[in-house]
């Protein structure tokens, strides 16, 4: 792409950015009708021209004219036209003044609040391509800002961003936008997104209150009633006059905050004097409201502020971004303060300029995501997890080994003789069915499965150095933090999931295919005499160790071995050998057994055995790696 525009549509005022390819280059703010912020508004006149920004508000021949749509578009269908109409006179204005030329590689991303659904964002989408814009992406207007504080490095918290949560706050003019942004996704708060609560409340407030205050009231307000869009024009107006004095009350605790506006209808034109000062920053905020049911600015966002406390109980807020010209309020953010007292809470310097910045920014974010993520495609199309996964799979298979054997024997093998020598099993050749169920079983449990993940994490640790040779390249190129891609940094105990009965341990599948193997092996050692069995014929090898000496070395012949297997011996006669013989024997034979699988899994590397497990583990890491790079949506280089 050549260049990046990011378009800021807001419900009162909008703002167009651009951003180029040069490395390090920030967004540029375009004028549109000579106006950095201009007022969303469009004016269609007798003879076709469409006017936008502050013209439109009071363009006495306008034959159709739209303002405060955006708030509207969910409810109102009528809203989806005057937005078409608004954005056909912006792309006009920026192609007359060459900021955009027709036919370059651009995109342009616009902003929309968090509380919008996937269908409503289509729906926006669908106006901007249809009226002839470039290639368009809709984008959260909180995530925007927050990219923009990141990429200006303006917020000093490095990439801890990508797993901390951050609470940002945009209140704009019509809606207050919360979202929760947790290890750089965002999450649904159940304040939806959008409440309805926006700046232009205050800026209602303070227009009601000049209105009283003037000797022209009755004039003004027929000027209103025959054009609403000076009304509009005047709450503007009082919405730059209150931003300049809440951004330095200390001053105008001293000085006078006033604007005076004109008024042009027909006949001479009335002037309306808008004026803050303390006692009127106190009534915009705590004045009680009928479109708010009664209740206060104060009281709505307080209200707001506790809800989404509630939403993040788990996990709440470590930092807290506000956004939107009424951030600058001083008491915004003891209100923040108060509701997340363990949280930070800071605003940018230049919160009407923010978001669309952030847009722009995104769209060059989303270009390098491209390129990055078409690099990771690469590497798991190679051959080079399996090839590492291969190379390493022995260490593996000598932990599970390490780890499992003596648990097994103590906890499956063990209690299964302890049955036969209490007489629940009636033959020694019932042994070899219970001991192949209780291994099973064992290897099943919640106890096995906490086992298993010492060694997996271990041996996955080592993987992730391996592979890391590769990631790091790959994420220096792109200017993203290297543990984005690094199974050390993305996994922790709390990640790793095992569940053996699903064929799951952490996010590899299959790996029940090693615990199988597992327990084929040791019931197949165990219980048939095959290698630690010390004598053939089928006698269990446990039972056949222990007994060696009182039983089945007297008999010398195989008849006598397949006879003593099916008889039923007396209980008293079972127990003439004392349990403590049979752990010891456990423990003896311990070492053997490992011995023994271990060889037999490694003889087994070529097989299907250790062939399905290095393609399983591969696609599981190939897997995270495209999960990881799918979460690296919020550079903050």
């Amino acid at each position: 792409m050549d260049k990046f525009y990011g378009f800021d549509l807001g419900d009162a005022e909008s703002v167009i950015t651009r951003l180029g390819e040069e490395e390090g280059a920030a967004p540029e703010v375009l004028p549109v009708r000579e106006a950095e912020s201009f007022i969303t508004a469009y004016a269609l006149l007798p003879d076709g021209e469409l006017l936008i920004g502050e013209s439109a508000c009071y363009a006495a021949d306008a034959v159709k004219r739209g303002l405060r749509f955006k708030s509207r578009f969910l409810t109102d269908p009528e809203a989806a036209r005057d937005v078409t109409s608004f954005a056909s006179g912006v792309l006009g204005e920026l192609r007359l003044t060459g900021q955009l030329i027709k036919g370059g590689d651009d995109c342009f991303y616009v902003g929309c609040p968090a509380g919008w659904d996937q269908s409503a964002r289509e729906d926006y989408r669908a106006i901007f391509e249809k009226t002839g814009y470039p290639p368009v992406r809709i984008i959260s207007e909180s995530r925007a800002a927050l990219v923009s504080a990141c990429q200006s490095r303006y917020l000093q918290v490095g990439y801890d961003i990508l797993s901390r949560p951050v609470l940002v706050v945009d209140i704009g003019s019509s809606t207050t936008d919360f979202a929760y942004i947790m290890g750089g996704r965002e999450v649904e708060l159940r304040t939806g997104g959008e409440v309805f609560l926006g700046g232009g409340i205050m800026d209602e407030i303070l227009l009601e209150t000049a209105l009283k205050d003037s000797e022209k009231e009755q004039k003004i307000r027929a000027v209103f009633a025959e054009n609403d869009a000076w009304r509009t024009y005047c709450e503007f107006a009082g919405r730059r006059l209150k931003e300049r004095y809440f951004s330095d009350e200390e001053y105008w605790a001293e000085n006078e905050c006033v604007q005076t506006v004109s008024i042009r209808q027909s006949g001479r034109p009335l002037r309306l004097t808008l004026r803050m000062n303390q006692e009127t920053a106190e009534k915009l905020l705590n004045e009680k409201v009928e479109r708010l049911d009664g209740r206060s600015f104060r009281q709505v966002f307080l209200d707001s502020l506790r809800q989404a406390r509630e939403d993040t109980a788990e996990k709440p807020p470590e930092l807290i971004f506000l956004t939107g010209g009424v951030s600058k309020l001083p008491a915004i953010r003891q209100w923040c303060r108060e509701v997340f007292p363990e949280a930070i809470v800071i605003a940018g310097t230049e919160p009407e300029f923010s978001v669309a910045k952030g847009l722009a920014y995104c769209g060059r974010i989303d270009d390098e995501m491209r390129a990055f993520r078409q690099e990771i495609e690469q590497l798991r199309s190679s051959s080079v997890v399996e090839r590492i996964v291969e190379e390493h799979i022995g260490e593996l298979y000598h932990e599970v080994v390490e780890t499992m054997v003596d648990p097994i024997l103590q906890n499956a093998a063990l209690p299964v003789v302890e049955r036969w020598r209490q007489g629940e099993l009636e033959r020694l050749s019932d042994i070899d069915g219970a001991m192949q169920r209780e291994i099973e079983a064992y290897l099943h449990t919640a106890e096995a499965k906490a086992l298993l993940e010492k060694p997996v994490t271990a041996w996955l640790k080592q993987i992730s150095y391996a592979l890391e040779e590769y990631t790091v390249p790959i994420c220096v190129k792109h200017s993203i933090p290297y543990t984005a891609l690094s199974l050390n940094s993305y996994l922790s105990s709390s990640d790793i999931e095992i569940k053996v009965d699903s064929g799951k341990v952490f996010a590899v599948e299959e790996i029940t295919w090693l615990i199988d193997t597992i327990i084929s092996v040791v019931a197949g050692l165990l219980c048939g005499g095959g290698g630690i069995a010390v004598i053939a014929g089928g006698v269990p090898g446990i039972i056949a160790g222990a007994l060696i000496s009182l039983v089945v070395l007297s008999l010398g012949k195989k008849p006598m071995q397949k006879a003593i297997l099916e008889t039923r011996i007396p209980v008293p006669m079972r127990k003439l050998v004392p349990a403590d013989l049979y752990s010891s024997r456990i423990r003896r034979i311990s070492g053997q057994i490992k011995e023994r699988l271990y060889e037999d899994l490694e003889q087994e590397k070529s097989s299907a055995i250790t062939e399905r497990l290095v393609q399983e583990i591969s696609e599981q890491i190939e897997k995270c790696l495209t999960r990881m790079a799918e979460i690296v949506e919020i550079p903050l280089g």
